[in-house]
């Protein structure tokens, strides 16, 4: 079995008894707690009761009670939900992923340019009307995890070839220069839409409404094939803290590790954007913040990212129903207000923190 860098060092950065002890614990019950409540909260105009007692008699496969909002929470509302949770938890964990494999806490889908990748290849698919007939979204799906692999090697062989070492400003750099290229091809596609103009400006934006079941059933498999595997990798992740090198040395397949947690993180991004579109800064932020209360060891922080990144999209989303009612923001313009915001705010406390 492979030694654990993370265990010595996880506890010495805690500044207090308290902190030692809430990394050690990471998530408690509150925060299940907390998850659910958003989850029936996101009902919005709908009580709870009311919601409580549909959900369970579609459960038990009982006849649904003559409640007026009935069909409007088995039909809309609650596919929704767990589409925007399970979006959530899949670019919350992928985040967590690259960081740790990267070494870089900037390292997102969104700043690498992973998911501007995504997003050309899935509006290429809905400009040509790419589909497989036996697959829901497969034709968009499959061009939007193809694009998101493709664009993950570009950005990293070329970081690597411009600098050996891979640092942070590099592949940062990289990721914004591809970015800024693949939008102007975006911005080509939308221009050359004709009839898919609207859908296409609208699903850059990011939306999860009109979710359906079936997206719900895609989303949920690629979370548990896709997160299983970056959860059994997470010693490795631990072991690429002390440098590839290191990791090597202590038996780490290093070529093998990095190959498979770029696949699986290429289709959950790919996945995800080609049902709710570009959703930025979920898997940036949330794992910085589930950082600060479980430490460096990411035998946590990949399960505590699931839940953290399921309980900030599904704010985001109550967030962009509620604040403008009856108009409804798309998902992505508030993630991006709210993931800057507090992409600053821990930047600016790691910085007075060193």
């Amino acid at each position: 079995m492979l030694p654990d860098p993370s265990d010595k060092r996880e506890d010495a950065s805690a500044s207090s008894p308290y902190i030692r002890r809430r990394r050690r614990e990471g998530f408690g019950p509150g925060a299940y707690l907390l998850f659910t409540a958003i989850m029936f909260a996101s009902s919005v105009r709908v009580p709870v009761k009311d919601t409580l007692t549909v959900i369970w008699a579609a459960i038990m496969k009982k006849p649904i009670p003559p409640i007026r909002a009935s069909s409007i929470i088995l039909s809309v509302r609650l596919p929704r939900v767990i589409c925007v949770a399970l979006t959530g938890a899949s670019l919350s964990i992928a985040g967590a992923a690259m960081q740790g494999l990267l070494k870089n806490p900037l390292a997102d889908g969104s700043t690498l340019g992973v998911s501007s990748g995504a997003a050309l290849g899935a509006a290429l698919a809905i400009a040509f009307e790419i589909t497989i007939p036996w697959l829901p979204f497969a034709g968009t799906m499959v061009m939007s995890m193809a694009f998101a692999f493709l664009s993950l090697i570009l950005i990293l062989s070329l970081a690597y070839r411009l600098d050996y070492s891979l640092s942070t400003s590099t592949i940062i750099l990289i990721g914004v220069i591809y970015s800024m290229f693949i939008n102007s091809v975006l911005s080509l596609v939308i221009t050359f839409a004709g009839d898919h103009l609207k859908s296409i400006t609208y699903w850059t934006m990011g939306s999860l409404a009109g979710s359906s079941y079936k997206n719900a059933l895609v989303l949920l498999g690629a979370m548990v094939i896709c997160g299983s595997l970056i959860l059994f990798h997470a010693r490795e992740l631990n072991a690429f803290a002390i440098g590839e090198d290191n990791a090597r040395h202590i038996g780490v397949n290093v070529r093998r590790v990095k190959l498979t947690i770029m696949i699986t993180v290429s289709v959950l991004i790919g996945v995800c954007v080609s049902i709710g579109g570009t959703i930025a800064f979920v898997g940036l932020v949330t794992p910085h913040m589930v950082r600060m209360i479980t430490g460096p060891n990411h035998k946590r922080i990949l399960p505590a990212s699931l839940f953290g990144g399921a309980t900030f999209l599904m704010l985001a989303d109550l967030a962009a129903r509620i604040l403008f009612n009856p108009r409804e923001l798309p998902i992505g313009v508030v993630t991006s207000f709210i993931g800057a915001l507090l992409f600053v705010n821990i930047f600016y406390q790691t910085r007075r923190g060193k």
